[in-house]
């Protein structure tokens, strides 16, 4: 039971890892961060990973039920968030003033942020969609859709579930945490192209999600082959 226990929380992480993808969008994070000291961004890698946690929970406990209750269905959630992600992606790969964040010197001006503004920045866009996006809450609903009927089997299934969702966000919380070391490892140069690469890349995860979407819908609608 340990090892089915020990199985089903490694697959969360290995499943949704990839999707997620912290170390890629680690530059982005750092962009968005601004100038702020390291206090505030280990405070917000640590506030991004919680809400992240937290997100990716509700989608596997009751992801499938409030959709169920609202009906909307997966392809409008892909729909949906990927116009979001897109708009982000879009929103980076034309911005240049975060280049201009980037190589500031030390002695500019450190951010003060107020508490309600850490929690708006810490959950959009960081948290979502540029984090937790509609393939990782589809992919999350998907891995919590086929719950166990007997009570044992549920909490074992729930508790490996919550298990591999903490993992999740450990890995979330490291990469983001020392994001601006690998700024700083990457220069300013190698910053700018992993910047703008990560932002296309994200543009283009967007456009991803939103066909397979609507390819969804076509095909519900009978205008699309499956």
């Amino acid at each position: 039971m340990l090892i089915v226990f020990l199985k089903a929380a490694i697959l969360v992480p290995i499943t949704l890892l990839p999707i997620l993808n912290p170390f890629g969008n680690a530059p982005v994070f750092a962009s968005l961060l601004g100038n702020v000291g390291r206090d505030a961004e280990k405070r917000l890698a640590r506030q991004v990973a919680l809400n992240c946690f937290f997100l990716l929970l509700g989608a596997m406990f009751i992801g499938s039920h409030v959709l169920m209750f609202f009906g909307i269905s997966l392809p409008i959630v892909r729909v949906g968030g990927g116009i979001l992600v897109i708009a982000t992606g879009w929103r980076l790969l034309h911005d240049n003033g975060q280049d201009a964040i980037r190589t500031q010197v030390a002695t500019n001006q450190t951010e003060v942020w107020s508490d309600d503004e850490f929690k708006v920045r810490s959950f959009y866009p960081i948290s979502f969609p540029l984090t937790v996006g509609p393939g990782s809450i589809a992919a999350s609903i998907t891995l919590g859709a086929n719950a166990p009927t007997r009570l044992l089997d549920q909490v074992i299934s729930q508790g490996s579930a919550a298990l591999g969702a903490a993992l999740t966000a450990l890995v979330i919380f490291l990469c983001y945490r020392y994001a601006n070391g690998m700024i700083r490892l990457l220069g300013r140069l190698g910053t700018m192209v992993v910047l703008r690469l990560s932002a296309f890349i994200l543009l283009c995860i967007g456009i991803e999600i939103f066909w397979h979407g609507a390819l969804d819908l076509l095909t519900e609608a009978g205008l699309a082959q499956p």
